[in-house]
């Protein structure tokens, strides 16, 4: 039997579930990633996920995120909530982040620096 998540119907729910799932089998490696997540950053992309279309796939989302790992992972799933386009920037390598954040307008600014635990949880694996 397959469960259906809150956020199924995203777009970005494929890159939800891997964060997810990453999470899961990796907890210390997100652990030493949330000093990479930018503050300022996560609250203007907890304003945007917070529209009432997506509340639910929110609220089912963080709490899966912080039952797993705490905030690494909940500022990634912030990204891919509240912009289709995060996306894009999934593959990116943690320096190119940090340049779009420091470079980029507003959103794709946001989405780098949300995104930047991912990149750096990615480039440690094996």
């Amino acid at each position: 039997m397959t469960t259906t998540t809150a956020w199924a119907h995203l777009p970005n729910a494929k890159h939800i579930d891997a964060v997810l799932a990453d999470v899961n089998t990796r907890p210390e490696v997100w652990d030493a990633a949330l000093d990479a997540a930018w503050y300022a950053a996560w609250a203007a992309a907890r304003q945007a996920a917070r529209d009432a279309a997506r509340a639910e796939a929110w609220d089912a989302a963080r709490q899966a995120a912080w039952d797993a790992a705490g905030y690494a992972a909940w500022y990634v799933i912030l990204a891919l909530i509240a912009w289709d386009s995060a996306a894009d920037l999934l593959d990116l390598p943690p320096d190119a982040l940090r340049v779009l954040v420091d470079v980029a307008a507003p959103p794709v600014c946001h989405q780098a620096a949300l995104l930047l635990p991912w990149a750096v949880v990615r480039e440690s694996q094996p």
